[in-house]
């Protein structure tokens, strides 16, 4: 028995910092939920605006461009017709604007600071612990704090969802940017190239395919995030997969679960797509 004299709990001072934070920080954080959330409702107004052959028509053009193979083109639109079959169209609608809007704001702080991890090893060496407790730490606690600053809805959920997917597209944009070819890099300094000529017309170009890939990954573990952040009142797919859940409804959960499926692997499979098509090209 671990003795009680010895222990020592750091729980109480993280919640009063907390506490704190959200009495200083209110307005702001408020005013961020309310751009957030207009952002949200509009996104998802826009995506309900398209009609659902519209959007199996351009999944289906998409498929061809990147593959041009008749069954690779054809499957996509079969999977996104049945979400619609099963009367989830406008939840996966829902869900799909909360990942997007995830991935953007990913994408916004991901991006530049994996070029600042790339350019300078002190940066990497502040951000590669931080990124390591991010990717270690239980989903289930992003949504405490989030839920605190953020109250209950989507978005909680965006914010949760943001800070588990961002790691893999900021790790593989430094890595990415740091595995160009040196002798590359000199040949463009010999040629007169500035520090951000370098970085803008050789280092980046070179590294989208691995920016890329972080691209992909960070929409599928922010698509991965759809159910837990059900539970702070998210909605779409997810919620249905929860009350699936409560009321053992097995039918109902593969349905809601089939739904994350397809979005999974359309999404999957176009990204991937375009990253093979942009390697062939830089080769």
């Amino acid at each position: 028995m671990f003795p009680d004299t010895c222990r020592f709990h750091i729980a109480p001072y993280i919640q009063d910092f907390v506490e704190w934070l959200n009495f200083i920080c209110g307005p702001t954080f408020n005013a961020f939920s309310d751009s957030l959330r207009i952002m949200l409702i509009n996104l998802e107004h826009l995506l309900l605006a398209i009609p659902w052959w519209l959007w199996i028509i351009v999944v289906t053009l998409l498929a061809w461009r990147m593959t041009r193979h008749p069954w690779k083109t054809i499957t996509p639109g079969i999977l996104i017709f049945t979400i619609g079959l099963f009367g989830l169209w406008e939840i996966a609608i829902e869900t799909l604007a909360i990942v997007i809007i995830s991935v953007i704001l990913s994408l916004i702080v991901g991006v530049p600071s994996g070029i600042a991890m790339a350019v300078s090893d002190r940066v990497e060496t502040v951000f590669t612990p931080v990124l390591d407790a991010m990717q270690t730490m239980p989903s289930f606690v992003y949504l405490i704090p989030a839920m605190m600053f953020f109250e209950l809805g989507k978005v909680p959920a965006v914010v949760a969802t943001f800070i588990y997917a961002v790691p893999p597209v900021q790790r593989l944009t430094n890595l990415g940017i740091r595995q160009v070819s040196t002798s590359i890099q000199e040949a463009a300094v010999a040629f007169g190239a500035t520090s951000w000529q370098l970085m803008r017309e050789v280092r980046i170009p070179l590294a989208l395919p691995s920016i890329l890939a972080g691209i992909n990954q960070t929409t599928m573990m922010a698509l991965s995030m759809v159910v837990i952040c059900s539970m702070v009142g998210a909605g779409g797919l997810g919620e249905e997969v929860i009350i699936a859940l409560n009321r053992i409804d097995v039918g109902r959960g593969f349905e809601a679960g089939w739904a994350i499926v397809v979005l999974a692997i359309i999404i999957d499979r176009l990204s991937q797509g375009v990253a093979q098509k942009w390697h062939i090209k830089s080769n």
